[in-house]
């Protein structure tokens, strides 16, 4: 089994930090979202305020995301020829959404219940929030996982996955990290799963970052993010778009949020604590962030565990067919995609960010 099937936090972090690294900004919000639907005149300050105030909203529907990150096929990464979940026939994994279109269903009954479901073929992947219990479920596997979060004054178990699963999420992300780095602006209205709605615009202050542009449709009447696009530099296509097709603003059933691992499944309890380490090795050092907004780069060091000479040979000869690079920041290998590029040092390091490969190679040595 190789290094990313079995480190999980590795094989999300291109396309997680894809995400995460949208920045919203509150600088040069000058305009206003035209009436030409017929709806009122909203300014991009005002949309700010809806989306924060919609936050918890109950609601259920269809989503489907698509991801056009430019990145090559890896084995292992995707989950495909690891024996990892992807790699099972007919199944949906929740680790094989980095790329394509994948059409989820959700339902949230407030901020304390919600379930995402991916569903393919015969099998399905979910991950549901009662209170404070969370399940990570795979039918194809006939696996699941339980975690408990802490309460307010602890830190709560891991997110299952980092990749938004509807555009609620996808908003957040783009929100979270406001600052002047960011012109938000309004582009009139949209009609996204048959609801009018408003298109709020967030575009970059910087071309250092491969992030063009990312739009938010924000729900004319339930002021909830209906669907978000993040453009690329490079393509003219979004290359991540999660959006609603269907959506349902009534409270789901509290069936919904009552999960029962079924017959015959496997049942862990996730502690939320970190792989384990060798006996006497130290732990890995936090993530570093270097630069600021939209030209963040994330450089992290590999666990000791995972920089032994025999998991150093078996992560080389997993990226083999990916361009090797080399500077005064040291070696490694590049994977250089439409809205992010990462590199895999030989000496266990990672660094990811939505810039070109050089900047990755500058924080490598600054870091």
């Amino acid at each position: 089994m190789s290094f990313f099937a079995t480190h999980r936090s590795a094989r999300w972090a291109v396309p997680a930090t894809a995400v995460a690294l949208i920045a919203g900004g509150t600088v040069a919000m000058s305009r206003t979202a035209s009436a030409d639907a017929g709806l009122p005149t909203r300014t991009a300050a005002q949309l700010l305020a809806d989306v924060r105030g919609a936050a918890g909203t109950s609601l259920s529907g269809t989503v489907v995301q698509t991801a056009n990150l430019g990145l090559p096929e890896i084995p292992g990464l995707s989950g495909q020829g690891s024996g990892g979940p992807a790699s099972t026939s007919g199944g949906a994994s929740l680790t094989s959404v980095v790329s394509g279109t994948h059409t989820w269903r959700v339902w949230s009954g407030g901020p304390t219940q919600s379930r995402v479901a991916l569903v393919s073929g015969s099998g399905e992947s979910d991950v549901i929030r009662n209170g404070a219990d969370v399940w990570v479920w795979s039918s194809a596997e006939k696996s699941a996982v339980h975690h408990t979060l802490k309460d307010r004054t602890g830190t709560p178990s891991p997110a299952p996955t980092d990749l938004p699963t509807s555009p609620e999420a996808a908003a957040a992300k783009a929100l979270a990290a406001i600052d002047p780095s960011t012109a938000v602006t309004t582009a009139g209205t949209a009609v996204v799963a048959g609801r009018p709605a408003y298109e709020l615009v967030l575009d970059p202050r910087t071309d250092a970052t491969r992030v063009a542009q990312v739009r938010i449709a924000v729900d004319a009447e339930k002021h909830v993010p209906l669907r978000v696009q993040v453009y690329s530099t490079k393509e003219a296509n979004p290359a991540v778009e999660v959006g609603f097709t269907s959506v349902d603003f009534a409270a789901p059933d509290a069936r919904q949020f009552a999960f029962t691992p079924p017959a015959g499944t496997t049942v862990t309890e996730g502690s939320g604590k970190a792989a384990p380490t060798a006996p006497d090795a130290p732990p890995a050092a936090e993530p570093k962030v270097v630069g600021q907004g939209w030209t963040s780069v994330v450089v992290a060091t590999l666990p000791a565990q995972y920089a032994t000479a025999a998991t150093q040979k078996q992560v080389q000869t997993l990226l083999g067919s990916i361009p090797k690079v080399s500077g005064d920041w040291g070696s490694g290998r590049v994977v250089d995609g439409t809205l992010v590029s990462a590199v895999i040092t030989d000496d266990g390091r990672v660094a990811v960010g939505a810039v070109d490969p050089a900047a990755l190679y500058a924080a490598l040595k600054a870091s």
